[in-house]
């Protein structure tokens, strides 16, 4: 399978961005991706008031475009994320959809980790206009691989991954828009990390440049394979990056070292609650 992450810097502007959304896609599709991934907010990213005033419903234009796109193309597409509007709720959802090449929703995530953090000189507090999802959430690719959905933040929770991949995952996205700062010094050892340690494709789409004054996302869009080797590496820019995906050579990486397989759940006790 070919997989395709697409690098986006995208704006408060979303005419803008779906324009630079499609015409990558399709680049993608022209390379022979089956698998394209978006990054995260990719529909409308700006301050945390502009990403919120751009919030749109599951039936908005971002997804269908998505829904299109994916039929004309005949590809499996996750839709990045974008700021859902939940209609009767006070706050919104950070929400990615896969949808296959039928043009149909094959599964919906709403992101669990919330980035309520400080970070390059900079508070960002997420749950302020978006409420936390519930469910982990494994979808299925036309092929029949097993597709992890996740987002930015998640890649901190390798409990999540673990999960992902214990249910059957064999390819794990993550759609983000990671900072400039934690995209140079975490982004690359994260990804290594969740591929390596629950042996699974990784395909990690992200954003790059500035969204709004002060706010910069670090690009590096990346393909790794289960034994942590990096298939693509996306430059500074809007752009596109392609690897293929062998789930034979998955395959045999869990059966020489079958890490998965020797797991000893029942030994594994869930620790109190760390107290700050």
């Amino acid at each position: 399978m070919r997989a395709a992450a697409v690098q986006l810097s995208s704006t408060p502007d979303r005419d803008r961005n779906l324009e630079a959304a499609d015409r990558l896609t399709r680049a993608a599709a022209a390379q022979g991706a089956e698998l394209v991934v978006l990054p995260e907010k990719w529909p409308v990213l700006g301050t945390a008031e502009q990403t919120a005033a751009g919030a749109e419903p599951l039936d908005g234009p971002a997804l269908t475009w998505a829904r299109g796109a994916a039929r004309e193309l005949g590809i499996d597409l996750v839709a990045g994320s974008i700021a859902e509007r939940v209609e009767g709720a006070e706050r919104g959802a950070n929400t990615a959809v896969h949808v296959g090449p039928d043009g149909e929703d094959r599964a919906v995530y709403r992101k669990i980790h919330m980035f309520d953090v400080e970070v390059g000189g900079r508070t960002y507090r997420e749950s302020e206009h978006e409420a936390p999802g519930e469910e982990v959430v494994l979808s299925e690719t036309a092929g029949g691989a097993g597709l992890g959905l996740t987002i930015c933040y998640d890649l901190r929770f390798p409990e999540l991954y673990r999960i992902l991949a214990v249910r059957g995952a064999q390819v794990l996205t993550v759609s983000a828009a990671f900072t400039e700062t934690t995209t140079r010094e975490h982004w690359e050892v994260l990804l290594r990390a969740r591929a390596i340690e629950d042996q699974c494709f990784v395909v990690a789409a992200n954003q790059i440049g500035e969204h709004a004054p002060g706010l910069r996302s670090g690009g590096r869009s990346m393909i790794v394979d289960p034994w942590g080797i990096v298939l693509a590496t996306a430059p500074d820019a809007e752009t596109v990056v392609v690897a293929d995906l062998d789930l034979e050579h998955l395959g045999a990486v869990r059966a020489r070292l079958p890490s998965l397989a020797n797991r000893q759940a029942a030994a594994y006790r869930w620790p109190e609650p760390v107290r700050a």
